[in-house]
């Protein structure tokens, strides 16, 4: 039953001001335990945790970092008083909604299969940018059975320990390479209707989006290494279209130079594709 769980939270950060600051205060008093991971911070964002009895976790910076580094090191420190029974993973850039603990926690009661639950995580200020925007369409996923989770996530410490929590290898998309193995244990995943967290990516800058871009594609190459083969394909129809449309593409363009200028008329596929792809967010 929910009231018998135990809860904790894992938040990790670097940096976040604010909004590190908003997150924590948004964590219900329900929860039993808060761990903060800190990646060298030089904001007051250590002292910021622990002024609301946050424990904290200083990674070694002299290794080198991975947001699943900092995750797993957070579940080390839950474990040395006992594993809480659901863990709350959320990032240092994001704020709780209200009643989503309670309604996820509810949810994998009723739900012995379920690993790991998430809701609507919603970008704070879509408004702000292009590239904000970009984000809020991309959290906008279907509800019900699915195959992953992002970085907010509340899941059960057992099937986390039992697949052996992420994978600190990996730059990025740590989240559904975790949920591969989960699958492949036996668990499920599912997204609920219900709100999650704000996000705040404060992105205004082209230089913002194309790094976070980078950070995709990365995330996508290492999956599709580690779990490209069927029955799985993790990620392979993703790292198919990035090397379409960022390398075969210009690729073929310019080779096609050397016979015909008309070759250019290949980079008119870009603009049809972002008009494709604009009709289907609107």
């Amino acid at each position: 039953m929910i009231d018998e769980a135990t809860i904790g939270v894992v938040i990790i950060g670097r940096n976040e001001g604010e909004r590190l600051v908003q997150g924590l205060n948004a964590i219900p008093d329900s929860v039993d335990r808060i761990v903060y991971v800190d990646s060298g911070s030089t904001d007051g964002s250590v002292a910021a945790a622990r002024a609301v009895g946050a424990e904290i976790v200083e990674l070694d910076m002299s290794q080198p970092f991975t947001a699943a580094r900092a995750r797993n090191a957070g579940v080390d420190l839950l474990q040395d008083a006992g594993l809480p029974d659901l863990i709350q993973f959320i990032d240092g850039d994001c704020e709780l909604r209200e009643g989503w603990i309670a309604h996820g926690a509810a949810f994998l009661a009723e739900h012995d299969r379920v690993a790991a639950v998430c809701g609507r995580r919603r970008e704070r200020f879509a408004q702000a940018s292009i590239y904000n925007q970009l984000c809020d369409w991309e959290w906008d996923t279907p509800v019900g059975v699915c195959k992953s989770c992002g970085g907010d996530a509340l899941i059960r410490s057992k099937a986390l320990i039992a697949v052996g929590g992420y994978d600190p290898t990996l730059i990025a998309g740590e989240e559904p390479e975790l949920c591969v193995r989960l699958r492949q244990a036996g668990w499920q995943i599912h997204r609920l209707d219900h709100e999650m967290t704000w996000h705040d990516a404060a992105m205004t800058r082209f230089s913002q989006w194309w790094k976070r871009a980078r950070r995709g594609g990365h995330a996508y190459a290492e999956g599709t290494a580690i779990h490209g083969a069927p029955p799985e394909r993790h990620f392979v129809h993703q790292t198919r279209r990035a090397v379409l449309w960022g390398l075969l593409i210009p690729g073929v363009t310019l080779l096609g130079l050397f016979i015909s200028v008309w070759s250019l008329l290949l980079l008119a596929l870009y603009p049809l594709q972002i008009l494709r792809l604009s009709k289907r967010l609107g």
